[in-house]
């Protein structure tokens, strides 16, 4: 049986299909003959690559493995750390010193422009505090608040015009505040000691109530004893409303309340009427006892007299440079191993486990980068012979020991070589009731 053909026949032989085009090939590109085997292996790969040019999309991921591979090989452990000045150390480094000090020495600066530094900024020549007291009676109070002021003298002082604002805005009575003994201090000086406690009371009389004693009625139901006296346990910078909305209530039912400790409790943003308490605590009502005082005025009158060649002008600076300052600060001053054992030391002697409590990490670059160090003695002069004052100016330092103070003050001793202290200014004997263990009064001489 035949086939039958479904293209009809024009009698004429039908032309063949064309015959498909053969692919040509470029011929692989010649390299020069490989003279080594690298050279030879190199080559054949990168042949190998050209031809088969698919593999492009795997370099990313052989470029990365060989890098890999390559780190793998390195030996870290060998390399040297590498070196970073501690922030802040060029101002406080011995080089430096070194370097300004020819300057210092021959000090250019005139009279003139030394004369300008002494001069009262303020145009009216004289800055007085402008506090309204007031003549008016008090209410009838609504309790009692016991405080007990913690830190060193400045830290109690300013507890003491808090205690004051926060009472009077409570309408409170305010006890005579307690000084907390420290066990760095070790001062058991009372409030008397320090203060003129009549004239406190008096001063504060048309605005807050201050009295040495709670009424023993009262203390009765704590079996006479101020611990069992409910104690809040304020955080720092509280609100004068917090006091008002959550102290005051409980003041009112218990009719005496416990705050210790007391230091920095009260926010520094406070309605004019707390301000201006505690304005008139620190400028008007506290005042020092007699003994001080009369320290004071003789340390004054011969600061003045050795001061005669700058007509009885002096500066006073307290360096805030002793071993506890130092070590609370939590900063390095490149003592080396030795520091590092004596701040530690002074640390857990000072605030047993604050700074070894667990999860608790410290950034002594990052203190000192925010400014919470604080200056050296070779810092502070400086900052002072920076600011005009030259070697024949008379500085008189207060303060208490300084922390390595061999190495520490000879910089400040060399800039200023007027320099003086208590003991330079006092004899034994006059220093000596102020020494027995109390040491806020030893300072406070200063």
């Amino acid at each position: 049986m035949h086939a039958y053909n479904r293209v009809p026949s024009s009698g004429q032989s039908s032309p063949s299909a064309p015959s498909s085009p053969r692919l040509r090939s470029k011929p692989a590109p010649r390299f020069p003959a490989p003279k080594t085997l690298p050279q030879h292996l190199a080559s054949r790969f990168l042949s190998l690559l050209l031809r088969r040019q698919g593999i492009f999309l795997f370099a990313p991921l052989i470029y990365i493995s060989a890098v890999l591979f390559y780190i793998n090989t390195l030996d870290f452990h060998s390399l040297p750390p590498p070196h970073y000045a501690p922030p802040g150390s060029v101002y406080r480094s011995p080089q430096l010193y070194a370097n300004l000090r020819p300057q210092m020495d021959s000090d250019n600066s005139n009279a003139d422009a030394i004369s300008t530094i002494w001069r009262n900024s303020y145009k009216g020549g004289e800055w007085r505090p402008c506090i309204d007291k007031s003549s008016r009676g008090l209410p009838e109070s609504n309790g009692y608040i016991y405080i007990e002021a913690n830190g060193g003298l400045n830290q109690q002082r300013t507890s003491i015009c808090n205690a004051v604002a926060v009472a009077g805005y409570l309408n409170a009575t305010l006890i005579i505040p307690h000084f907390h003994f420290h066990s760095i201090w070790r001062d058991p000086s009372k409030f008397s000691d320090i203060y003129d406690e009549e004239f406190f009371v008096k001063t504060l009389a048309n605005d807050v109530r201050v009295v040495d004693k709670v009424p023993g009625l009262i203390m009765e139901r704590f079996d006479h004893n101020m611990t069992n006296v409910y104690n809040f346990r304020i955080k720092a910078l509280s609100s004068i409303s917090y006091y008002r909305g959550t102290v005051l209530p409980k003041m009112v039912e218990e009719q005496i309340i416990r705050i210790s400790p007391f230091a920095n409790r009260l926010s520094f943003d406070a309605p004019p009427p707390v301000q201006r308490l505690r304005c008139l605590a620190n400028y008007e009502a506290l005042r020092f006892s007699n003994p001080i005082l009369s320290l004071g005025q003789t340390l004054v009158a011969r600061m003045k007299d050795r001061s005669a060649n700058n007509s009885g002008k002096y500066i006073s600076v307290h360096l805030r440079f002793e071993e506890d300052m130092v070590a609370f600060s939590c900063c390095i001053y490149d003592g080396g191993d030795k520091e590092k054992i004596d701040m530690d030391a002074a640390r857990e002697r000072g605030w047993r486990g604050k700074f070894t409590k667990r999860g608790k990490v410290i950034h002594p670059g990052a203190i000192r980068i925010n400014g919470k160090c604080p200056l050296t003695p070779l810092e502070v002069g400086l900052m002072l012979r920076g600011m005009g004052f030259g070697k024949s100016t008379s500085i008189y330092l207060a303060s208490g020991k300084i922390y390595d103070s061999e190495r520490h003050m000879k910089p400040l001793l060399e800039m200023f070589p007027l320099l003086q202290t208590k003991e330079m200014l006092t004899s034994h004997e006059e220093l000596a009731p102020f020494q027995d263990g109390c040491y806020r009064l030893y300072c406070l001489s200063s």
